[in-house]
């Protein structure tokens, strides 16, 4: 029987699903049907924060949930932090390298961009983190998939974008950023450069299927990722990131997670970091939020200060 396999109709989300659909293939011989799916999110040109957590995810969601589609890929950054009732993530794919991404005129990097320098991002995240180097860059609000985004910035209106290094991958066009931002400057959204492939939880069969597909180290370092995020009650909207990383230790792999909090402005910013074992990632997750709070994350969403007195 051939698989449907439910997609948002950007190139993104059709390449991110395309790739998903080639292993099934691969790995068990099944037939894969792309079916596209519109969202709410793609009808709307508000800015993300305004349009709220699984506002990209619900369609898909309905869609299984009425059996139209047998599974579905997400932008794992994009689901709510709360599962959905009747679906599972049965697997989660090798991730893409989760950093972001700097593209801007002239090939400039971020040091180099001149005070004033307009920087098109549509994520409160970035922003927070932006206003927070103290450079007074001029972060303005973009929307709209990864070609239009770029296309905007050709015309000229603005002096550079930050993107999702691992989007560019996916569209093979990697190539035109000018900077691969390390963490220490722009710590990446919480499962970013991740896929969750989700299907029916009562689905037995395409489950066990569809775990072929999962790698244990992504599931690891999202699961650590995405309890903070849960534990700090706060969507992919909030300005809160984290990273988390799979290294060799002294009684075998561990989760090295580090996470930060920042007020809108940037004027408020906290970054602390936990280690601990792949089997007590949400543990580890936790645990960090936890400290974050003990030193004042709480405040950080309410609070605004000003960078530059």
């Amino acid at each position: 029987m051939t698989l449907r396999l439910g997609t948002r109709g950007s190139a993104l989300a059709l390449a991110q699903s395309t790739t998903v659909a080639e292993a099934v293939r691969e790995r068990t011989g099944r037939a894969v049907d792309l079916v596209e799916i519109v969202t709410p999110g793609d009808r709307s040109s508000a800015p993300i924060q305004q349009l709220g957590v699984g506002v990209f995810v619900s369609a898909l969601r309905d869609a299984l949930l009425a059996k139209e589609i047998d599974f579905a890929v997400h932008s794992y950054k994009d689901l709510p932090t709360a599962g959905a009732d009747g679906l599972v993530i049965a697997a989660i794919p090798q991730r893409q390298d989760p950093r972001d991404a700097l593209v801007a005129r002239d090939g400039l990097t971020l040091a180099e961009l001149p005070e004033g320098a307009r920087i098109g991002t549509g994520a409160l995240r970035r922003i927070a983190q932006l206003n927070a180097l103290g450079r007074r860059l001029e972060p303005m609000p973009v929307r709209g998939n990864v070609d239009t985004r770029l296309r905007k910035l050709a015309d000229g209106e603005f002096d550079a974008i930050v993107l999702a290094r691992a989007g560019l991958a996916r569209l093979g066009r990697v190539q035109e950023a000018t900077e691969v931002l390390d963490p220490l400057l722009m710590l990446p959204a919480p499962a970013q450069g991740a896929l969750a492939v989700e299907c029916r939880e009562d689905d037995v069969e395409l489950r066990e299927l569809l775990a072929a597909l999962d790698d244990e180290y992504t599931r690891a370092a999202v699961t650590a990722e995405r309890a903070l995020l849960a534990e700090l009650e706060a969507g992919c909207s909030a300005p809160i990131a984290a990273l988390a990383e799979v290294a060799e230790g002294d009684e075998g792999p561990e989760i090295y997670l580090r996470g930060a909090v920042f007020s809108p402005d940037g004027g408020f910013a906290l970054r602390l970091s936990r280690t601990g074992t792949l089997a007590d990632a949400a543990e580890v997750g936790r645990a960090l939020a936890r400290d974050l709070r003990e030193e004042g994350a709480d405040n950080a969403l309410g609070v605004q200060h000003d960078p530059h007195p």
